[in-house]
């Protein structure tokens, strides 16, 4: 009897410690995908870097572009070594190889985020477009898909013809809860104040939001849609995870970046990351996180560790 008391004791521990080692995750491996953009790339792709390794949860690599217009068949991306690819890119085409090693790494089950102005980039590449579930700009209209926009309580799909993409001038706006129990937005307010930001309407495509996460309200009064437009939202693509966040247009600056340093793009986009890598999210809701009233900014990219 001794002995079966031992024997249990021993693999109870042992089953501790390997519950310890599964627990104390190694940081989630990620790609960004950069160097061409209508948008302040050679900024935001190192403020992304900062949120992403700031946390702790991430260790984070990039591969820049050849300029645009120039030759681009030696862009040859590897994506295997990752769990996270975030496109922060809105330029010319891959070339094939790159574009099918991208369509495996999400059949494949791979986690990627898609960032700002990358849903206006390959208005031809049909895998993509479903990979981002709405784009804009480049040429779309009703031939890239419907509208998609919250009414009446529910995401509306619109296949009026026009344009697709545009945005009115720059401002502080409200976020929208649409969904509460999915793990990028369990536990976040259902309202929260945005930084000045482009808030993106008339956004059309596929349409194959998987959950809708946060709408905001494009006012006719800033030259907007007069909808709720879908901001945040995760895509139905096969296995792929995959997190669509249209906030977080990048400023001049490293330093003057208000959109970029908006607490609640940080925790969003730091929250999406990880479940599009791992399906989980780990990270507690964060005491700065901004409210309906009241806008916070993490100026350094980080949550800060002075006692609240």
């Amino acid at each position: 009897m001794k002995y079966s008391i031992l024997t249990r004791s021993f693999m109870l521990l042992t089953a501790l410690l390997l519950a310890c080692t599964v627990s104390a995750r190694k940081p989630i491996k990620t790609l960004i995908v950069t160097g061409q953009n209508n948008h302040n790339w050679k900024v935001s792709h190192l403020v992304i870097k900062d949120i992403l390794e700031n946390s702790g949860l991430f260790t984070v690599d990039w591969v820049v572009s050849p300029e645009k217009g120039q030759d681009m068949s030696g862009f040859i991306i590897d994506f295997t070594p990752y769990e996270l690819v975030v496109v922060d890119y809105n330029g010319d085409s891959w070339p094939q190889e790159t574009m099918s090693r991208f369509e495996a790494f999400a059949g494949k089950g791979g986690g990627i985020v898609i960032y700002h102005a990358a849903d206006n980039s390959f208005p031809d590449w049909v895998e993509y477009n479903k990979i981002c579930a709405l784009g804009g700009w480049e040429g779309r209209d009703e031939k890239a898909g419907p509208y998609a926009y919250w009414y009446e309580g529910e995401l509306r799909k619109d296949v009026s013809p026009g344009r697709g993409g545009s945005h009115g001038s720059q401002h502080e706006y409200m976020m929208i809860a649409r969904e509460n129990e999915h793990p990028v937005v369990n536990g976040l307010p259902n309202r929260w104040a945005h930084a000045k930001d482009e808030l993106y309407d008339r956004m059309r495509g596929p349409a194959n939001i998987g959950s809708l996460l946060y709408t905001a309200y494009s006012d006719t009064a800033t030259g907007g849609s007069g909808r709720e437009e879908p901001l945040i939202f995760t895509v139905e693509y096969g296995k792929a995870r995959i997190f669509h966040t249209m906030l977080g247009h990048c400023g001049p600056s490293y330093e003057n970046n208000v959109a970029m340093q908006c607490t609640g793009f940080q925790v969003t986009l730091l929250r999406g990351a990880e479940w599009a890598a791992t399906g989980k999210v780990s990270q507690k809701v964060p005491p700065d996180f901004p409210t309906s009233t009241y806008i916070t900014y993490r100026y350094d990219y980080k949550e800060s560790t002075k006692e609240k």
